[in-house]
């Protein structure tokens, strides 16, 4: 795992009663947020590293911890040196 999956499992977010560990769920739904990929395609990666998730299991995470991870991002302060189009 990258460090940065450890840096959104903070004790903000509780992973109670899930049976899989946080870094497991972290990962996954950052693949599904962060690449162009379905749900099935982050399930056969997941699959490829001998673990076993089915697809549902891993939209009802993003649904579940999708935007708690969006609040920890750091975000970028805008530069005088940016450009923006409109």
């Amino acid at each position: 795992m990258a460090d940065n999956s450890v840096e959104m499992t903070s004790s903000t977010i509780s992973y109670k009663n899930h049976r899989f560990p946080p870094q497991i769920i972290a990962r996954a739904v950052w693949l599904y947020f962060r690449f162009p990929l379905s749900l099935r395609l982050v399930e056969e990666m997941l699959l490829e590293r001998g673990i076993v998730v089915s697809y549902e299991t891993i939209r009802r995470w993003g649904r579940k911890f999708g935007a708690a991870y969006v609040k920890q991002l750091p975000r970028k302060k805008p530069s005088r040196k940016d450009i923006w189009h409109l």
